[in-house]
């Protein structure tokens, strides 16, 4: 069905609608000040009014005159000068029997005045109010007329008519329209000019068009995989999908929030700042390691905000994770390639300069040593990924010429069914790799690490030392802080704060101190009860 009446467009409706607002400001201010101008011209022509008595009142003549047989004739003229020179409406001077002595229509001299003097003669006062006498309705003053000795002998009454007042409040209305009508015509054109700015701003859009286009970006954000957030160069937030509220919802990331953790904003405020996209930055939030980029959006050639995109490593892709998995057992069948290949050439030698017994010594060693861990971490050890942990560093410990003793009173096998040891391995083979790169960078072929461990009593105690260099005293309170790094590159100093991460996790403590081989011993203790 077609529509009777098309929807005029939004430039249309933005000039009528600021030029209605301008319409009804104009309006509303002519009716309050034409009200106050009238008002204000009533209460002056009722001072003017109040001056014109008190000047009649305080005239030599007049008060001589109060003494004479017939006072209308000195008092008569007097007052009507007074009230030509004035223009007032008339000028009445009266004794205190309220008999007139003057009036502009000379048969009205001698009669009663036509309103009560009672305040003037009783109280002294002067007044003014706005009443109808026989001269019509005024605007008058009344103030009493006073003799040398201080006796009130009389009444001198002033008015102006409000024919006049209104034809005064009428030249000040038609001003006030003209002015008024001036503004208007300034306020459409105001308005004009603002509605096509705007609808520059709004690239010429119409509000269907900007609705449609907000739908389909929301929709567009809500859909992509990766967490999202767009912010100012504020820090506020102006956009957010449903991953990174998701994701970011324990740090008060919400939509017309603000990012308040200190590391995602300097790097907002560095992309800001030097123009420059950040790729592909690891950054711990929680328990939980994400790699962030972050871009800057560009309005008018400068930066005006950021868009971050985070990813959490734990679930980059699928494939990512297979890749690792198989790294790691390549990592180990190269160590035990590398270890079997040396043992090998060295049984072939023996073989060749026919030492028997020697290649047999050798083969039953290896089988045996290889038998005995095995039987030890299967015995010892009842969980299989605390023990496939133990069993690929020490794989790895070959590859890197470390010794890696596993402590044969070592024991593991009261693991409560709550203890998440898929977690825990991390932070296990995080500090077994450092106490063997540690060792290794100071001893070489003799470095050393010893693990041991414990389930007995209410804990669960992992003690892991080495013969390195130790930490330095001054190191000890940062090693746990994020970006606190010995190592060279970017990206570091993420593992140890990991570690600490998932060990609060756990509802457990993890301490450092000097190992026995002189280097560091971290122990790491895990309530069973807690976990």
């Amino acid at each position: 069905m077609r529509k009777l009446f098309k929807q005029p467009k939004l430039l249309t409706q933005l000039i009528g609608f600021i030029s209605l607002v301008v319409f009804i400001m104009v309006l509303s201010e002519s009716v309050i000040f034409s009200s106050i101008i009238e008002n204000m011209t009533k209460k002056s022509l009722g001072n003017q009014a109040m001056t014109v008595a008190k000047m009649a009142a305080q005239k030599e003549k007049i008060i001589q005159a109060f003494d004479d047989a017939d006072p209308s004739l000195t008092i008569q003229p007097i007052a009507e000068e007074i009230r030509k020179s004035t223009g007032a409406g008339y000028v009445v001077i009266g004794n205190t029997q309220n008999i007139r002595y003057s009036h502009h229509k000379t048969e009205n001299i001698g009669k009663t005045m036509g309103t009560s003097n009672r305040q003037v003669f009783e109280e002294g006062a002067s007044i003014i109010y706005e009443g109808t006498g026989i001269s019509g309705r005024a605007i008058k003053a009344k103030t009493p007329i006073v003799n040398k000795d201080g006796v009130i002998i009389g009444v001198s009454s002033v008015g102006f008519l409000t024919d006049e007042a209104e034809r005064r409040v009428r030249e000040y209305r038609l001003k006030l329209f003209q002015i008024s009508i001036f503004i208007f015509m300034i306020g459409i054109i105001g308005a004009i000019i603002i509605a096509r700015k705007v609808k520059k701003l709004i690239f010429n859009l119409e509000p269907e068009e900007i609705s449609f286009l907000f739908k389909e970006k929301e929709a567009t954000i809500e859909s992509i995989r990766d967490a999202t957030v767009a912010v100012n160069k504020h820090n506020e937030i102006t956009s957010i999908n449903k991953r990174a509220r998701d994701l970011l919802k324990d740090d008060q990331v919400e939509l017309g929030g603000k990012v308040v953790n200190s590391r995602l904003n300097s790097m907002i405020q560095s992309v800001i700042q030097t123009n420059q996209s950040l790729i592909n930055q690891k950054f711990l939030l929680g328990h939980q390691l994400y790699l962030i980029d972050v871009a800057p959006i560009i309005l008018k050639q400068q930066p005006s905000g950021a868009v971050l995109t985070i990813r959490p490593v734990s679930e980059i892709e699928e494939i990512t994770n297979e890749v690792t998995q198989i790294k790691s057992i390549s990592d180990n069948i190269r160590a035990q390639n590398h270890e079997y290949l040396n043992k090998l050439n060295t049984i072939y030698g023996l073989i060749t300069l026919e030492q028997y017994d020697e290649a047999r010594e050798l083969i039953s060693d290896e089988v045996k040593e290889r038998q005995d861990i095995v039987v030890f971490l299967t015995s010892s050890v009842k969980d299989p990924f605390i023990a496939a942990c133990l069993l690929g560093k020490i794989n790895r410990s070959k590859e890197l010429k470390v010794q890696l003793e596993i402590d044969e009173e070592s024991n593991l096998v009261q693991i409560p069914s709550s203890f998440n040891t898929k977690l825990f391995v991390t932070v296990l083979g995080n500090i077994i790799d450092n106490a063997m790169e540690a060792a290794s960078k100071v001893k070489g072929e003799r470095a050393h690490v010893k693990v041991s461990f414990t389930d007995f009593g209410s804990d669960i105690i992992f003690d892991i030392e080495d013969n390195g260099g130790g930490v330095p005293a001054e190191w000890q309170e940062k090693i746990f802080s994020v970006g606190f790094t010995t190592k060279d590159g970017e990206n570091h100093g993420l593992g140890l704060v990991i570690v600490k991460n998932i060990i609060d996790l756990l509802n457990g403590e993890i301490y450092l101190s000097t190992s026995d081989f002189g280097g560091a011993r971290f122990t790491i203790v895990i309530p069973k009860d807690m976990v």
